[in-house]
């Protein structure tokens, strides 16, 4: 997910002497990173499991729409990261936090601390959403295993993961305990990469294409944008790689993000249309509910992609607990309130997880409500505060579209996923999958041809 090792977040600081350098609160731990090594900190925050939706994005927005919308948002990522040390330079703070804080005062502080909670706990509840879908299916293909077992449902195995892995990595309290896990993510994720490009050519004649597979835009496209942004925010890292780089400057850092940004949205086109291509119009929110349940390949893109789930959960808790410790109790957790408040999380994550079973929808709240504010409006905000260059520079005009566009995101976006859900064919096998009941030919499908070739089949796909 793009959404890996995010800085805790800290008590509204006390403003800071503009003489005072940006990386201050870094420089103590004599820590230092090259140029190539932040490059690969940020592709890493951004490249994540939450590529796993991107396909999905262009079933919603019409594929080359959703090329395009890709293309936007990476690029408002990439200013916007930049921004942001712009504005940590202007204001003389280090932090995201405390840029805030600076801007717009504490009730700015209080509604990023917000929305840093809402970001990773719903996050929480997609990756168990994936670990019981995706696991049941691996579970499957063991021999002898018979697919209707109460214990290898999804119910179960989400409870199961959370008891055995998640909590257990969860309760830990120092986040670099869990932060080696970055290189693992990145391999496992190109390893998938690799999965879905060959199941593209092997599986590109077999399954027909749906009528409005190249429409080019679709009422969607805002869901999509918050599908999108869900999987290239990263600004929670921005401060803490630009404190570690030898002799810190903009120039620099613009340098380190432009490199970024363009591997990420490379890896991130690759998977999307590499995804979308094969299934077109019935591409799910989670990608692996479009294969088949005995493609042997898959299964094991399938494990991996667990295992990169259920390693990155523990992350997500340790944010959200950092911001109700330093709202609610001061930044400090005794031993006795470290567990509860960290039992309490996994235990309302869990249940939500329970009983919302469609990633789709998962996806685009969390991209609509948090991540478009975090990307679009937030840093901008803050550089529109504090600039003193006038309105007609370019960082001035640019932040302006990135905040309107923000808001438009956020509103429509969550007024149509709430009013206009998308199906969801949670655990169903699709009937490209019965090559024995009938023939299908590389042909474009209507709703209707579809409906009745389903209907043979007893299998509905459309709710």
């Amino acid at each position: 997910m793009g959404y890996q090792g995010q800085l805790p977040v800290i008590p509204p600081q006390r403003d800071l002497d503009g003489k005072e350098t940006l990386v201050s609160q870094h420089k103590h731990k004599e820590k230092t990173c090259r140029q190539s090594a932040a490059v690969f900190n940020v592709v890493n925050s951004i490249i994540g499991s939450s590529v796993i939706g991107l396909p999905y994005s262009m079933k919603q927005a019409g594929f080359p729409l959703g090329i395009l919308l890709l293309f936007w948002v990476s690029y408002v990522t990439d200013f916007s990261l930049v921004l942001l040390i712009k504005g940590g330079s202007l204001s003389g703070t280090d932090t995201y936090q405390s840029l805030v804080n600076k801007a717009f005062g504490f009730p700015g502080y209080l509604l990023l601390s917000v929305l840093q909670f809402l970001y990773p706990f719903i996050a929480m509840i997609s990756y168990n959403i994936i670990t019981g879908d995706t696991l049941s299916k691996v579970l499957q293909r063991i021999p002898g295993v018979d697919p209707g077992n109460l214990f290898i449902g999804r119910h179960f195995i989400i409870v199961l993961s959370t008891v055995a892995f998640t909590l257990p990595l969860s309760l830990y309290r120092d986040i670099a305990k869990l932060g080696k896990i970055s290189l693992i993510s990145t391999v496992l994720i190109t390893l998938i990469l690799g999965i879905v490009i060959a199941r593209l050519v092997s599986l590109d004649s077999h399954i027909p294409k749906t009528e409005d597979a190249w429409e080019f835009a679709k009422p969607n496209a805002i869901q999509a944008v918050g599908v999108m942004s869900f999987a290239f925010i990263c600004h929670h890292n921005s401060f803490l790689i630009y404190g570690s780089l030898e002799e810190p400057t903009i120039a620099k850092w613009s340098c380190i993000i432009h490199v970024s940004v363009l591997v990420s949205v490379f890896i991130s086109m690759l998977f999307a249309a590499c995804g979308y291509l094969t299934f077109t119009g019935f591409t799910q929110g989670d990608l692996f509910e479009n294969y088949c349940r005995n493609d042997d390949l898959v299964t094991f893109g399938r494990f991996c992609y667990v295992i990169t789930v259920i390693l990155t959960y523990p992350i997500e808790c340790f944010v959200t607990r950092e911001v109700i410790a330093n709202v609610f109790f001061g930044g400090n957790l005794s031993t006795v309130f470290h567990v509860i408040v960290t039992m309490a999380i996994i235990t309302v994550a869990t249940l939500a997880s329970l009983l919302f079973d469609c990633l789709g929808i998962v996806l685009e709240l969390n991209g609509v409500l948090c991540a478009a504010p975090l990307i679009f409006i937030i840093p901008s905000a803050c550089y529109l505060k504090l600039s003193e260059e006038p309105r007609t520079h370019s960082d001035k005009i640019m932040s302006c579209v990135m905040l309107l566009t923000g808001a438009v995101v956020m509103v429509v976006g969550f007024f149509m996923a709430v009013t206009h859900p998308q199906d969801c064919t949670h655990g169903q096998e699709m009937f490209y999958c019965f090559p024995e009941n009938f023939s299908l030919t590389n042909t474009p499908v209507s709703h209707f041809q579809l409906t009745t070739q389903l209907s043979i089949l007893n299998i509905s796909i459309f709710q």
